[in-house]
């Protein structure tokens, strides 16, 4: 393969700071968020507290009023009844083109005992409306951005209780009414939390977190009814979630840790370091900027957009105790032949 060189990465780079003030928030620690485009601005989730796992660990959302980020407000618990609370899990954002943000997520005492709900704004993340249930055996997006198409709402979700399967859920009403495929992948690939990346053609392919020390990767050409058989990529992953948007320059860019799980068995996460790469066909990646390569602790379960200026906007948990913000051009990642000057 003909060896390519990347032209002065950093340059790509716009904005790069914390979401909150660690000394102002109520929570010791933070993980899995996610960020969306409303018509009022940038809008990021996560969840936080004591822990992950902790009863008491809530989801929190931050708005991007001009350049600067509001405090976290708390918008959801885990709490079922007036004896029984479990904690919160990883939310996702998706904004309704002229309509709702829709604000999902998961509650269990683990992830194996997950049940999936949602709330709605509709005045772009400042109040939220009451709760409402997904229906029994449903999750919604596991960890990524759903994707719509046709009227219909395409969430990649996954479950863990007896292997590690991905499958898809589709509502057609916006979070009334759910239909779902069975699991894609068969045992020789242990994969959860898909992306969702759309082709030019119309055709999807997901690309997933995996047990077999690369990201894992499938083809749907009937709208994400039936998929293909999966197979890994030549992209490392330590079993963390990643996530990857299609450009609107018709490239796909994932954020993602560059690094396999027997390769850096050494430390105490395995999440470092964080990654970005870009594509022009989905299967041929780039490694094109690193984010974060400290050996301490972990920088991992990024969330990826692009806004309706062309520009991306990158969250992810850092170090558990605050969650990173960058703000990236894509028209400065890119990479040449060696022999091009």
């Amino acid at each position: 393969m003909e060896k390519r060189i990347t032209v002065n990465p950093k340059q790509a780079i716009l904005t790069d700071e914390f979401i909150y003030d660690i000394n102002k928030v109520s929570f010791p620690s933070v993980h899995s968020a996610t960020i969306e485009e409303t018509p009022a601005g940038l809008v990021s989730a996560f969840f936080g507290g004591e822990y992950e796992g902790h009863p008491e660990v809530s989801i929190y959302v931050s708005r991007r009023v001009g350049s600067e980020w509001t405090s976290p407000v708390k918008v959801v618990d885990g709490i079922v009844n007036d004896s029984v609370r479990k904690a919160c899990y990883n939310p996702v954002l998706f904004q309704v083109q002229g309509k709702e943000l829709i604000l999902f997520y998961k509650i269990g005492y683990n992830v194996q005992d997950w049940s999936g709900y949602l709330i709605r704004s509709f005045d772009n993340g400042l109040t939220w409306t009451k709760p409402e249930a997904l229906p029994e055996g449903f999750l919604g997006p596991i960890k990524n951005r759903p994707l719509l198409v046709d009227e219909t709402l395409i969430c990649g979700s996954s479950t863990e209780n007896d292997g590690w399967k991905v499958h898809f859920e589709f509502t057609n009403d916006l979070g009334k009414m759910w239909t779902k495929t069975n699991p894609i992948n068969d045992k020789t690939c242990s994969i959860i939390q898909p992306s969702i990346l759309q082709h030019k053609d119309g055709t999807l392919q997901t690309v997933c977190r995996s047990q077999n020390e690369a990201v894992v990767s499938s083809f749907s050409s009937d709208k994400g009814k039936t998929w293909t058989k999966s197979f890994p990529l030549h992209l490392p992953n330590n079993n963390s979630g990643l996530d990857a948007i299609a450009l609107a320059d018709g490239r796909f860019l994932m954020v993602y840790n560059h690094v396999k799980a027997s390769q850096s068995a050494y430390m105490t996460r395995m999440r470092t370091p964080l990654n970005v790469a870009v594509s022009n066909d989905g299967i041929h990646w780039d490694n094109i900027l690193v984010l974060e390569d400290s050996p301490i602790k972990e920088y991992s379960y990024p969330s990826v957009i692009q806004d309706k200026k062309g520009i991306v906007h990158i969250v992810y948990t850092w170090r558990r105790e605050n969650v990173k913000y960058v703000e990236i051009d894509p028209s400065q990642l890119y990479v040449l032949p060696a022999n091009v000057k």
